[in-house]
């Protein structure tokens, strides 16, 4: 669980990054989730833009995407979701 301190840290980083994945009509799928647990593993934070063509509610898919990659949801503002999991080497030191 992330505090208040550590979100505001994360939000901070994830600002100047691009979003490495998008999600379409096709919506969240077996292979999204393992390349976006891939991406994760590699950078620890990832941020994923959702098309207006994705007809699931914005607020589930975050919550969808988090819940099978094992991450936290650290920002959803507008149709970009923020999502940060520590992994085995961490490369981002936490405040």
């Amino acid at each position: 669980m992330l505090t208040g301190k550590q979100k505001s840290y994360l939000r901070s980083l994830g600002n100047t990054r691009r979003a490495l994945f998008q999600i379409g009509k096709e919506g969240l799928s077996y292979n999204l989730y393992r390349t976006i647990e891939d991406s994760l593993e590699a950078h620890e934070l990832v941020k994923v833009s959702v098309l207006k063509t994705c007809d699931t509610d914005f607020k589930e898919l975050a919550f969808d995407l988090a819940m099978n990659t094992h991450s936290e949801v650290v920002q959803t503002i507008g149709r970009t979701i923020l999502l940060y999991r520590e992994s085995k080497e961490a490369k981002i030191l936490l405040p």
